[in-house]
């Protein structure tokens, strides 16, 4: 499991080798892969805070699934649609173990079996089935314009069911005429443990996160349902329109957080790796970025980039340097400070402490001017002066 932590010192005065997540915190709420993603995402730079937002129950011991199978055994469908790879894996297995693997094989190799993707293709091959086609989009739309074009009518269609939505797929086939059997391989539950996906929500809302990945529509949908519990899901909507970059892996899991307005940003290639890019172009490009003093200050999630070298900055610290930030070259009276700082009281002494701290992470204390009797400024260049004067 993943837990936030902070990117690598730079040292001083020398420019740090550092990726392009470095300075940011990623939430990743999935279940499965979350290692694969997480990995992915810290050899990139960023600190990673890993709340899966559901579990996977496997169905092999439920009812519903062997009676699906023993159903499909008496009457055999016209075609097959394979969804997910672990899903149709995980059917062949709970099948052998009743005693009806050899038997479902032999009915799947007479039936027109169609494939989501390269992955579901490879774990029907290994059954050593063969599909008889697979979309390149690998897009369930695309299957439903396949089968809608070939048409249904009077055909008997199983659909490997994923846990995920099906926007319209299985009522499509139905309202063309066919007959639609689901088989429900594996379901998804709340976690049994909910602190992760707490601190999770807790980090968005204070904005400890700079982006939040989704893999799948479950983990999304439950997400939202555990802030709606904790009653604070406007809170993490604000979060999401404005300042925590909602990434899902794609369309489909979008579709949770597109039901409350939520836009998303996500790969143009359904794929953890695609999604990890994405982050890669997208989380810099949100960074600010200003000319401080003689030098380029880039202001991330948990650090800063002083010419290029990476400087992490405490909690306290960051809390200041973006209040300064809010209104560069102005200065912001301490009590303004004060308030800024999470938890601090009403003594103004812990804004001199925290910006202390401040100077000493930044290597470089020229960056912030005090200003006798008002407040602290960010140095900010004379050029700059006018194009800030009223930000």
């Amino acid at each position: 499991m993943y837990e936030e932590q902070q990117g690598p010192d730079s040292g001083t005065g020398a420019r740090a080798e550092h990726g392009p997540l470095a300075g940011f915190t990623v939430g990743v709420t999935a279940a499965r892969r979350a290692d694969e993603l997480g990995a992915l995402l810290q050899r990139r730079g960023a600190a990673v805070l890993h709340a899966p937002a559901l579990r996977i129950v496997p169905l092999a011991d439920d009812s519903e699934l062997l009676s699906a199978t023993k159903d499909l055994l008496d009457r055999v469908p016209d075609v097959v649609v394979a969804t997910t790879a672990i899903g149709f894996r995980g059917w062949v297995e709970a099948a052998d173990g009743w005693g009806l693997g050899e038997p479902l094989l032999e009915r799947l190799r007479g039936v027109e079996l169609l494939a989501r993707g390269p992955k579901v293709k490879g774990a029907v091959r290994a059954a050593g089935l063969t599909e008889e086609w697979s979309p390149s989009s690998e897009s369930m739309a695309e299957v439903l314009d396949r089968l809608l074009q070939q048409g249904v009518e009077g055909r008997r269609i199983a659909v490997q069911l994923h846990g995920e939505p099906l926007p319209g797929f299985v009522e499509s086939l139905r309202a063309a005429g066919a007959e639609v059997v689901g088989v429900p391989v594996y379901r998804w539950m709340p976690p049994e443990d909910l602190s992760p996906v707490d601190r999770l929500l807790d980090a968005a809302v204070s904005r400890g996160v700079d982006a939040v990945t989704f893999t799948s529509a479950p983990a999304a949908q439950s997400l939202l349902n555990r802030a709606e519990e904790r009653g604070l899901l406007p809170e993490l909507l604000t979060a999401l329109h404005h300042d925590v970059l909602p990434a899902c892996v794609g369309p489909v899991t979008a579709l949770p957080l597109q039901n409350h307005g939520v836009e998303t940003a996500q790969p143009e290639r359904f794929r953890l790796g695609p999604l990890v890019q994405l982050l890669c172009q997208e989380l810099p490009a949100r960074a600010r970025s200003l000319p401080v003093a003689g030098h380029r200050l880039e202001i991330r999630g948990h650090a800063v980039l002083v010419d290029g070298a990476l400087r992490p900055v405490p909690p306290a610290g960051m809390s200041l340097l973006r209040a300064l930030s809010r209104r560069p070259g102005w200065v912001v009276a301490r009590a303004d400070l004060l308030r800024a700082l999470p938890g601090a009281g009403r003594d103004e002494h812990a804004v001199e402490t925290a910006m202390a701290r401040l100077r000493t992470a930044l290597g470089a204390p020229k960056l912030i001017q005090t200003v006798v009797k008002r407040g602290y400024r960010l140095a900010l260049d004379p050029a700059a002066d006018a194009k800030y004067a009223d930000a």
